[in-house]
């Protein structure tokens, strides 16, 4: 199988080399599990270009100030954008919320892949600072930025995390975070590795969001060379804890550019992760506006039902995919029903 295409290719040798007849035979397409996606896709994206990797929180649910806040990733303007929604399919006018630092050392070329909480009354977000974002010989570490609003920033002059250890390489990206009430911490997992596509996924713990303890036996989660749809890497993880379980969503690479999204449950969030019988559970649909791959999952539990927004990709020339994003949803309350 052709796993990962040299820098360099255009778009037109690019696809050749990834659409392969040895590679598209091993192409899954559509969903599993009762998820099903929403048939007006995608929800956001089109005009604003390519926007991926988002993060969501819903305030004031089921009343009639209900509004979803998204944060995204938004290539275009190489920053953080932000928009809003009453339903979580119609957004606003989005706006830049944070962008690079000229000058800096590690966020000055692009920022992007936020994961926001609120905290005691505070929104907090952590996200990842690039420099040669894409290319193999650049650098990714994570940052952190608190506000009032979600939308004015004060952020951290040095980055909260760094690539230290091995298997990291010189990336950690993709942080999702979530503070853990019965254990009065944050805790966070997160992707590293390869600074275009990192590897596998890690763990790691904080008392004030600033100072990380890196799980020790990391990566949490890796590859599977098992299964086809993730044999690559692992990468992007959305997790939810619900009734005793760490749910884990994340994307599984066939190939380097071939990617689906699948659900892992944990007792502890960091062991003993169990994958979902029916994965992938969301994967391209052929012919359509996801047509490449699925990336970046992200969950919310709204009233008895699941909501996953995602960024799907299609080939786009000049600039070799186009991503927007997408929603799916599950029916019922149980994730492994």
């Amino acid at each position: 199988m052709h796993i990962k295409a040299p820098e360099g290719m255009s778009s037109a040798e690019r696809i050749a080399f990834y659409d392969c007849e040895e590679n598209i035979k091993y192409y899954q397409y559509g969903t599993s599990a009762g998820w099903k996606k929403y048939e007006h896709n995608p929800v956001f994206g089109g005009i604003y270009e390519t926007c991926f990797d988002v993060s969501l929180l819903l305030e004031k649910e089921g009343t009639l100030q209900q509004v979803f806040k998204m944060w995204f990733s938004w290539r275009p303007k190489k920053a953080i954008g932000y928009t809003e929604s009453s339903d979580g399919i119609h957004w606003k006018e989005p706006q830049v919320v944070l962008a690079p630092v000229p000058g800096s050392e590690w966020e000055a070329d692009e920022i992007n892949r936020p994961t926001v909480i609120k905290h005691n009354g505070k929104y907090m977000m952590w996200y990842s600072g690039q420099m040669k974002p894409y290319l193999e010989d650049g650098r990714s570490v994570l940052g952190l930025a608190v506000s009032d609003d979600g939308i004015n920033w004060e952020r951290r002059e040095l980055p909260v995390m760094e690539p230290d250890q091995a298997w990291e390489l010189q990336a950690v990206m993709c942080p999702h975070v979530i503070f853990d009430e019965e254990e009065a911490c944050f805790k966070m997992w997160y992707a590293a590795g390869c600074n275009h596509e990192p590897d596998a996924i890690g763990y790691a713990s904080s008392h004030d969001g600033i100072h990380w303890v890196k799980f020790a036996g990391n990566p949490v989660l890796e590859k599977n060379p098992d299964c086809l749809w993730e044999q690559h890497k692992v990468v992007a993880p959305c997790v939810v804890k619900e009734k005793g379980w760490y749910y884990m969503f994340y994307v599984g690479h066939l190939h380097e550019e071939r990617a689906q999204v699948g659900l892992a449950r944990s007792a502890n969030g960091i062991s003993g992760w169990e994958r979902h019988p029916q994965n992938p559970l969301i994967c391209p649909t052929q012919g359509e506006w996801d047509s490449v791959a699925v990336y970046k999952p992200f969950v919310l539990k709204v009233g008895n039902k699941w909501m996953m927004w995602y960024n799907g990709a299609a080939y786009e020339e000049p600039i070799w995919v186009l991503e927007q994003i997408g929603l799916a949803e599950l029916d019922g309350p149980e994730l492994f029903g």
